[in-house]
């Protein structure tokens, strides 16, 4: 059984080594990551998880795994800001305040498909402006839902979670690894099929 990784994130690379397992491939899924009109933000992780799953055609002894990472502010869905004046929008709404972050995981070997929602509830601190000035200077919230990563700098920021930390980070360790074993992968044997 080999696993594909649908996704090219470096954090969920890392995050997976953790628990043991090596993808044997990475192969993002080129899909259309804009919310739908009135879309909320579970729906819209657990749908991109499912897109990026179908987006891939895998041969018989493949394990696809697939996730999606988004912010919400309320009903809001902070995605990735594509510069630093929308990073610094989504800090300012965040400064203060809770908010979720929510990981859709999907899974799929053959015919069998599993998904998962994770949800963890994350509280900022109230930022000052040298705070404010200093994190968008370090260009770390480039790539990154809601524009930070707490296993960074903007772990300054972060009082209390509640929920999985891996799920902040890019993937919910507990609930992938289940995933992965419900579906056959020999997680805690790093991938190797030792049967």
């Amino acid at each position: 059984m080999r696993l594909i990784l649908g996704s090219s994130s470096p954090r969920r690379r890392e995050l997976l080594a953790q628990i043991g397992v090596t993808p044997d491939h990475i192969k993002p899924a080129d899909i259309d990551e804009t919310p739908l009109a009135g879309e909320l933000p579970r729906v819209y992780a657990k749908r991109l998880s499912i897109e990026k799953s179908d987006a891939h055609a895998c041969a018989p002894d493949e394990i696809l795994l697939t996730a999606d990472t988004v912010v919400a502010a309320g009903r809001r869905i902070l995605g990735k800001p594509a510069n630093i004046t929308e990073a610094e929008t989504f800090l300012r709404l965040l400064s203060g305040r809770r908010h979720r972050v929510i990981t859709g995981v999907t899974v799929r070997y053959g015919e069998q498909q599993r998904s998962r929602l994770v949800e963890t509830q994350v509280s900022f601190k109230r930022l000052s402006d040298l705070e404010m000035e200093t994190y968008l200077a370090s260009k770390e919230w480039q790539g990154k839902a809601g524009g930070y990563a707490i296993q960074g700098l903007a772990a300054a920021f972060i009082p209390w979670i509640n929920g999985s930390y891996s799920n902040v980070v890019g993937l919910p360790l507990a609930e992938t690894a289940n995933l992965l074993s419900g579906l056959g992968y020999p997680v805690f044997q790093g991938g190797k099929n030792e049967r």
